[in-house]
């Protein structure tokens, strides 16, 4: 792997993630800090064949993991989390460890949301009793039974077909200790992060494939965000025709 920016050198997956200051820039907020991780084709797919891990290399697996033993909780949609079949969030032990080091909880929390309370119950996530996974819901459905412990949070929005995601985001700061939160999909709530101005950096790995025309989706869904979101380059690194970026985002 080489890091092209903000120099070139040769590095390494744990070299280049060791230590992102994800907690430090949390300071000062009433909320997390949020950095969203996606992987796109060069011609700007954000799955193959409705999932992304066709689309993923053995660098990019490592980053990915790298950047979960660095946050405080996990988020990612409850579409996602059925097809992608998420499980227990840190698994290694000695992932687990480094995250101790840190000062953090071995395993992140996992944080989903859902207006219906339709969760996906037989993903190996919501089947083991050592998860914990907070649901940020609407006003009104219930919850159904699940293995993992479930802590739902009412965020109603303006309307039954909305959730209020900054007030989301100060509860999971306030009520549980949440400085820094890893989304990682999918497309459409982070569209809807982004929309509410919640979303403060993007790792963005650049998959070196192109797959043309067909249904899959982009890395945002959803409407037409309200402008442009501007994007500034933190960091750039290669590994056999793949790239990573980390942007910063809403940065001028």
């Amino acid at each position: 792997m080489r890091r092209l920016l903000p120099d070139v050198t040769a590095t390494s997956a744990e070299e280049a993630y060791a230590d992102l200051g994800l907690a430090e820039r949390a300071s000062g907020l009433t909320r997390p800090y949020v950095v969203a991780n996606m992987v796109t084709t060069a011609d700007g797919h954000g799955a193959l064949t409705g999932r992304t891990r066709d689309l993923s290399g053995a660098a990019d697996r490592q980053l990915f993991h790298a950047l979960r033993e660095q946050v405080d909780a996990v988020m990612a949609g409850t579409a996602t989390i059925a097809i992608e079949r998420y499980g227990p969030l840190v698994r290694d032990p000695e992932r687990r460890e480094r995250r101790a080091a840190r000062g953090l909880a071995p395993v992140p929390l996992a944080v989903t949301a859902s207006r219906s309370l339709a969760l996906p119950v037989t993903a190996p996530l919501f089947e083991d009793p050592e998860s914990t996974v907070i649901v940020l819901a609407g006003q009104s459905a219930e919850a159904p039974e699940a293995r993992a412990r479930l802590i739902v949070e009412r965020i109603g929005g303006a309307d039954e077909r909305t959730l209020d995601f900054l007030a989301g985001m100060e509860l999971l700061r306030a009520r549980h200790g949440v400085r820094t939160l890893l989304l990682e999909g999918g497309p459409t709530l982070l569209g809807a992060m982004l929309e509410a101005g919640l979303v403060d950096e993007l790792f963005l790995t650049l998959a070196p494939l192109l797959v043309g025309g067909g249904p899959e989706p982009a890395i945002v869904e959803g409407p037409p965000l309200p402008a442009p979101v501007r994007l500034h380059l933190l960091r750039l690194l290669e590994d056999e025709d793949y790239l990573f970026a980390r942007y910063a985002v809403g940065a001028a």
